[in-house]
Parts: C-alpha cells; sequence; structure tokens
C-alpha cells in the first residue's frame, strides 16, 4: 500500500490511548507485584487515571455495621485501605476515576454476588445509608487530598447495570433510582465533583443509554459525562481453562460506537457530552489467550487510532494481570487482560500503548494501516500496523512518501512488534509452559518481550522522503525520523571503521 504525507496537512487525530487504564478490584493494589507491575506501566507509557471495580466491597472495608441485641446498628466507615490505594496511586501520578461498587456486604439487599471474590450486586437495603456512604467517602477524600484534587476524579455510579451478573436482575429502574440518589450525594458534597453513567456493555445497550438520558432529563438530574464499555469478540468458546474467541469486523465495531454517540447528540441537553469508554479489549473475559498476543497488539493498535473520534476517554481493561474476577491465575501467560503479565514481562500491547504515547502533535496522516504525525518540535513519528484478520499470514508492504519536510540528513529510528520481538508468549511456549517461573525463566521472558530495533539514515531531497517497509503478520511498526548535523570527531572514519579486516601475516609492512 502506498501512504502519502504532507508534513503541512492536519488530520484529525484524538489521541486520548494514555487518557486512563483498567484494573482489577481496589485492594489488589495492596499487593508489591500489582504495585510494581502499575510502577512498569506508569514509567513507560504514563496514564493520568486508573479505574476499576471494588472499592466498597469487603475487602476495602470501608463500611460495616454493628450491634449488639436489640440495640439499632450503628454505620462504621474505615478508609485505612482507601487511603493506602490512593496514597500508592498518586505517588505513581495516576488518578482513580472512581467507580462506586459493588455494595458492601452489610448494605445489601440481597445475596447475589459476581466473580471470584464474590462482589454484592443487589441494590442497598437503605438508600439513605447508601448515600451517607457515598458523601463519607468523598468527604474523607476531600480532607485528605483537598477540594482541587477531588474535582479532579470523576466519579462512575455503578458497573454494567444492564447485565444480571453485575446488578441484580439487570433492573433498569432500580439502578436509575441508584443513579439519582448517587448523584444528588455527590453534587451535595461538591458541585463541581463530576459524575457518569450508566456503565453499560453491548447488551441491549441502545434502549439502556435512551432510556437513561429520558429519566436524567426528567428528573433534571445531574450528568458530566456518559459511559459505555466496549469489546470487540464474540461468544468465547470455552476449552479447559481458556477462552478462544473470533474477532467483530473493525467497521462494525466502530459503528456500535458511533451510534452510542449519535444517541446522545439527539438530546438537545446533552449534545456533545463528552463519552468515556471506561473499559474495552478485544474479549470480555479474562482467560482468553488473544490477549498475549501479537494480534492483539496490531488490532489494538487499530482501534486506538479511531476511538478518539467520538470519545474523551477510553480505558484499556486492564494495565496488570494481578487479576481476579475468574479467580487467581494459573499460570503467567494465562489470557488475562494486563499489558503486563505476571513476573512482570511486558505483553506486545504493552508496546502499542508506548508507541501511541509519542504519537502527539499535527497529525498528517491516519488511516487503516498506520498514524503519522509532526511533533511540536518537527520530529515525524509514525505508527503502523498489519493485524492478520483472517489468518491468512500476509505480508504487507508500506511505501511512504513524506513531503514539506526540512532537507538534510535524517536519523531514522524504528521499533517493532512481531512474533519474533516483544513476544514473551513464543519464548514462554519454547520453555515448556512453565506454570511458576523461576528467577532465570523471568529474566528470559522479560528480554524476549523488548521490541525489535532497527535503524537508518535518510535524506530529505526538495522536501521529500521514502520509507519502505515489509510488515509481517500481526507486526506493530513504530518508526521516529530526527534530522542530524553530523559532527565526526577528528580522525574518525565510519566506513574505515565497518572496513577493517584480518590481513595475511605476509603481506604486514
Amino acid at each position: 500500500m502506498n501512504i502519502t504525507a504532507d508534513a503541512k496537512s492536519n488530520v484529525s487525530f484524538n489521541n486520548c490511548s494514555d487518557h486512563c487504564i483498567g484494573t482489577g478490584r481496589m485492594d489488589l493494589a495492596l499487593h508489591k507485584e500489582y504495585l510494581d507491575q502499575l510502577k512498569i506501566t506508569q514509567d513507560e507509557i504514563g496514564f493520568s487515571y486508573i479505574r476499576g471495580h471494588g472499592l466498597f466491597s469487603k475487602y476495602m472495608g470501608i463500611y460495616r455495621e454493628f450491634g449488639f441485641g436489640d440495640m439499632p446498628k450503628t454505620e462504621d466507615y474505615c478508609f485505612t485501605y482507601l487511603d493506602m490505594v490512593m496514597d500508592s496511586y498518586l505517588g505513581m501520578n495516576i488518578r482513580p476515576i472512581l467507580e462506586l461498587g459493588f455494595m458492601p456486604d452489610d448494605l445489601a439487599s440481597g445475596t447475589e454476588t459476581t466473580f471470584f471474590w464474590k462482589g454484592k450486586v443487589s441494590p442497598p437495603k437503605d438508600y439513605d445509608k447508601w448515600a451517607r456512604l457515598v458523601k463519607k467517602t468523598l468527604e474523607h477524600l476531600i480532607e485528605r487530598y483537598g477540594i482541587d484534587e477531588i474535582r479532579n476524579w470523576p466519579v462512575e455510579v455503578w458497573n454494567e447495570p444492564n447485565l444480571p451478573s453485575f446488578w441484580k436482575d439487570a433492573d433498569m429502574e432500580e439502578y436509575f433510582k441508584l443513579y439519582e440518589y448517587t448523584s444528588k450525594a455527590i453534587k451535595e458534597v461538591d458541585a463541581k465533583i463530576r459524575v457518569g453513567g450508566p456503565a453499560i456493555c453491548g447488551v441491549d445497550d441502545e434502549r439502556w443509554l435512551k432510556c437513561f438520558l429520558d429519566f436524567v432529563k426528567e428528573k433534571k438530574l445531574p450528568l458530566d459525562f456518559v459511559s459505555r464499555h466496549h469489546y470487540t469478540s464474540y461468544m468465547p468458546k470455552m476449552d479447559g481453562h481458556y477462552a478462544y474467541i473470533d474477532l467483530h469486523e473493525p467497521k462494525n465495531a466502530f459503528a456500535w460506537l458511533e451510534r452510542s454517540r449519535d444517541i446522545v447528540d439527539s438530546y438537545d441537553e446533552f449534545k456533545g457530552m463528552e463519552i468515556f469508554i471506561t473499559e474495552f479489549n478485544t474479549s470480555y473475559v479474562p482467560n482468553a489467550p488473544i490477549h498475549d498476543t501479537t494480534l492483539n497488539a496490531a488490532y489494538v493498535a487499530h482501534m486506538l487510532s479511531r476511538l478518539g473520534d467520538k470519545h474523551s476517554s477510553y480505558s484499556y481493561w486492564t494495565f496488570g494481570d494481578v487479576f481476579e474476577e475468574f479467580g487467581v491465575p494459573f499460570t503467567p501467560f494465562h489470557g488475562g487482560f494486563g499489558l503486563v503479565a505476571n513476573g512482570l514481562v511486558k505483553k506486545p500491547t504493552f508496546y502499542t500503548f508506548a508507541f501511541y504515547k509519542k504519537l502527539k502533535g499535527q497529525c498528517i496522516y491516519k488511516g487503516d494501516e498506520g498514524v503519522i504525525v509532526k511533533t511540536p518540535d518537527g520530529k515525524i513519528r509514525g505508527l503502523l500496523w498489519n493485524v492478520d484478520f483472517y489468518n491468512e499470514g500476509k505480508e504487507l508492504d508500506v511505501n511512504i512518501s513524506l513531503s514539506n519536510i526540512e532537507d538534510g540528513e535524517y536519523f531514522n529510528l524504528e521499533k517493532f512488534v512481531d512474533e519474533n520481538h516483544a513476544n514473551p508468549l513464543k519464548v514462554w511456549h519454547e520453555m515448556g509452559e512453565p506454570a511458576s517461573l523461576n528467577a532465570e525463566q523471568k529474566d528470559i521472558l522479560r528480554a524476549a518481550a523488548e521490541p525489535g530495533i532497527d535503524s537508518s539514515n535518510k535524506i530529505s531531497e526538495n522536501g521529500k522522503i521514502s520509507l519502505n517497509y515489509r510488515l509481517k503478520p500481526n507486526e506493530v511498526r513504530y518508526f521516529e525520523l530526527n534530522k542530524i548535523k553530523r559532527n565526526a570527531d577528528r580522525g574518525y572514519d565510519y566506513e574505515r571503521v565497518i572496513a577493517q579486516k584480518c590481513v595475511p601475516d605476509e603481506n604486514q609492512a
């Protein structure tokens, strides 16, 4: 394929790939491995926000009721673990999007639970107590971190209430009641704290979104952003511990998201309102081996090129594999959602985000196989991908013609992910798929997780440079052109350096 990019052009490209990242339930942030995985992610990518489940679940210990005999029960609030988690997040320069859920054990009206860790999914038995819990939590956070800080923490009401596994009977009217009490409680604490919902997934989502917006409009409730989730696979096929999936065609997946944008914009009250995708990935289950593959990296690269067209935030689910929805993982490569596998091993999709982090500036090209930008300091940076949608094994020839750039010599740096680079899954398979990694195996896999690097010199003449690449199936390739001024040291000749050789003794002087 041929790409023509003019450095003077300006193509629409809203790159919010580093705005938010997902996480397992909140108390997992008390684990060292979790924090180590987050540190790697923040050091090399650097997300602004983090969003996950379990704020009010029993393992965080925020809400309990105590009472003896016939005496009335007392509502107790404990923020010990919340402080530890928030301090850790802020210490890594990341803020939370506060998802309010699941229901505290002592406040739940039923026994229904979800996940291995049994988060309660029934409505509160007392909505006034729920509202006080929300207010007490926010008031504590304001006291600890200051109102100016907390105003930067969006609050999302619940998680996927359109699924009975996350909200009892997927009761729409009951969720609307929860949203009404919650949104009012938040604004009573401070009118500038942002609140949103309905955090729906792609099940009956159009009806849910319309009904939710109708309810908010009718009741004149606070709503600062709309949230939803986005997964791009069909129903998984199970085999043992693992789920194998088929992917949606990207054009169809993008069309579903555009429909949500159209619904929101159809209301005068909500037109142009921010939409947050607070979860997205290929598969929606944490045991899908696709998450560990180069196919995932290339497919997500395509998604990131378009998700910012209609959305202010889109949060990959998740940064790491310390995650227990289906229980503690059996192996380091078990199809977990994370960008980082247990053992601190970066997966291929990690680099999709690391590369996108560098694509900030003026977009000069965007297409189904790549994005190219010009940075404020004049560098040309691009990302190319070859998604092998149908497992056909086709390589992709990419010819790039760049125009209207400064003449001179350029250093062309390339980093790439393919089946033989930044693909620790392949090495793990070849070492026998060990379930428990020893220190040496971890070192090998971490080394195997680094991207390939190529470099070359290119000359721009008459404001033009040509670049040629052959992408392997599911390859993701980043390139960066930096103009250089060569300053060789006295006596140094690179061509003589690489031409040195052995000479037979009889020819020696």
